[in-house]
């Protein structure tokens, strides 16, 4: 079966997250994706987090289904080298701070001249032009200029960050998305062109309505905790086994069962609940509804008795629960990896399903320049002329 991208080659100079991540996604397709590490600095993600056996594990996930390499770009001989590697790619993923690839001859225009085909796709904290431009920029950053932060969080706490990286993964998501049309039109236009993705935009574009409500209302946002301004009951509830569920009352009719199911069906008929704010106003009463019979019945009972009654509500998983949930098996959303280091890893499959042409993780993140000899060897270097770059530390 043909993958969607078989056939289209990418470059992918990015480190840490965002521009990794969505090179990956296009490896999930079917893509060639050559991850070009530093000789002396690999990405600092294969650092990040626990390790096993001295092998990092968050970066078995970054470096799924690609080719890595070794080149030192600020090398004369390096940048001539990855020249060579860009006449025939398709795609570029970089991610270093605006101005340093121009100042290694490495710039889009450089880059057009010798490939007019290619598409550069260059993600950074605060985008490739205005004052920040040359601010060092990380997705813990974007998640508190975006309005993230500001809106996250119990309504007497500080604003809160995820402690996971939210930002840099929205923004794979869009930056695989911006390739995608990128490549669309080059097949009408016949040419590349440069995409220039700021990670403190991806995160906004998430965060729904805010800045029209401001502009129209100048209503802002505020932290809620679990809660909702739209709707209520909306939050998390503790059963009697210490176990959580989520509840969620954004259609009437949800949250009409909802309080019919836990006994409180007489709230029904108040006149303020019949809409979403109405009943948001009187969060206090509903939570408190719904908490006292959630805390009388373990999870399981409660989903079941949810389920029945064709309410809204959904365990609150961890990575333990996951593993063996149904739902999950079923649509095959955690997928075991061969790997040559770890012998098999298990991480989150491909995040969707594509009838005819779906995506598939090969294998997981391949060691530290492993297909150097063979990716310059295919571009004429002899094996003497590749000793000899490494000797000197280009490769």
């Amino acid at each position: 079966m043909t993958a969607p991208l078989d056939g289209v080659k990418v470059v992918d100079l990015a480190t840490l997250f965002a521009g990794p991540l969505a090179a990956a996604f296009l490896a999930d397709f079917g893509a060639d994706v050559i991850k070009v590490e530093h000789p002396a600095k690999p990405d600092p993600s294969r650092g990040h987090g626990p390790a096993r056996d001295g092998v990092g594990l968050w970066w078995k996930v970054l470096g799924r289904n690609k080719r890595t390499v070794t080149l030192n770009l600020s090398d004369p001989d390096g940048a001539a080298l990855l020249r060579r590697l860009l006449a025939d790619t398709d795609v570029l993923v970089e991610n270093f701070r605006p101005g340093t690839l121009e100042r290694w001859g490495l710039g889009p225009a450089e880059l057009h001249a010798v490939n007019p085909r290619l598409v550069i796709t260059r993600i950074s904290g605060f985008g490739q032009v205005g004052p920040y431009a040359r601010r060092p920029g990380f997705g813990t950053l974007a998640e508190a200029m975006s309005g993230f932060a500001a809106a996250t969080g119990e309504p007497d706490g500080p604003p809160t960050l995820p402690p996971f990286g939210l930002a840099d993964s929205v923004s794979a998501l869009a930056a695989a998305y911006a390739v995608m049309l990128a490549l669309r039109a080059r097949d009408v236009t016949g040419t590349g062109q440069v995409v220039d993705l700021a990670i403190i935009e991806p995160i906004m574009a998430m965060l729904g309505p805010q800045i029209t409500w401001y502009d129209q209302l100048g209503y802002l946002q505020p932290r809620l905790g679990n809660r909702s301004n739209n709707n209520a009951p909306r939050n998390t509830y503790r059963c009697a086994d210490g176990r959580w569920v989520a509840v969620s009352t954004s259609a009437q009719s949800i949250a009409e069962r909802v309080l019919r199911l836990v006994g409180r069906g007489e709230l029904v008929d108040e006149p303020w609940f019949a809409t979403g704010s109405g009943r948001a106003a009187h969060a206090d009463e509903l939570d408190a509804a719904v908490s006292a019979w959630v805390a009388q019945r373990d999870r399981d009972e409660v989903v079941a008795a949810f389920e029945e009654a064709q309410a809204a509500v959904a365990p609150v998983y961890d990575v333990r629960d996951i593993l063996t949930d149904p739902q999950y098996a079923a649509l095959g959303t955690v997928r075991t990896v061969p790997d040559e280091e770890l012998g098999e890893v298990r991480m989150q499959n491909v995040p969707f399903r594509l009838a005819e042409t779906p995506g598939e993780i090969r294998h997981a993140g391949r060691r530290h320049g492993q297909d150097t000899d063979s990716v310059f060897g295919a571009l004429g270097l002899s094996a003497e002329e590749l000793a000899a770059l490494r000797e000197r530390g280009v490769l």
